[in-house]
């Protein structure tokens, strides 16, 4: 029972659930990156490009023949990848950005000096009678 026991304080600590809920949010993220670099933005380029599709683009490197499939190398889907992963950068470099903008202002802000101690209060009133004195 001990093992389960530590098992479960470790995967409720709260780290452990931030993970899980970032990478959970990361995968559905990344799904709508990539609609949105598949279906709004590649259309367009390629429109502008004389009406091409990146995602058709390849090599053939072996025909197909017979039941067996072509073998090709399929840079045009690599082209969308690389602007899916631009996107996906740029967006938590942003945020990164944002998140330390926000931080920095925390730091900045001036802090009051704490409020003296009756003690310190009475030794400075000590000194000042002795130097008047």
């Amino acid at each position: 029972m001990g093992l389960i026991k530590e098992f479960k304080e470790f995967s409720m600590r709260g780290n452990v659930l931030d993970l899980a809920i970032g990478v959970i949010i990361g995968a559905a993220f990344g799904k709508i990156v990539s609609s949105l670099v598949n279906d709004v933005l590649m259309p367009p380029i390629g429109l502008l490009l004389g009406g091409l599709d990146f995602s058709n683009f390849s090599i053939i490197l072996k025909d197909a023949v017979d039941k067996t499939p072509a073998v090709a190398l399929k840079y045009g889907l690599f082209i969308n990848q690389i602007i899916d992963f631009v996107i996906v950068a740029f967006t938590i470099f942003l945020l990164i950005k944002g998140v330390n903008k926000f931080k920095r202002k925390a730091e900045e802000a001036p802090v009051a000096p704490p409020e003296p101690t009756k003690e310190e209060l009475l030794l400075a009133e000590i000194r000042d009678i002795l130097k008047a004195k």
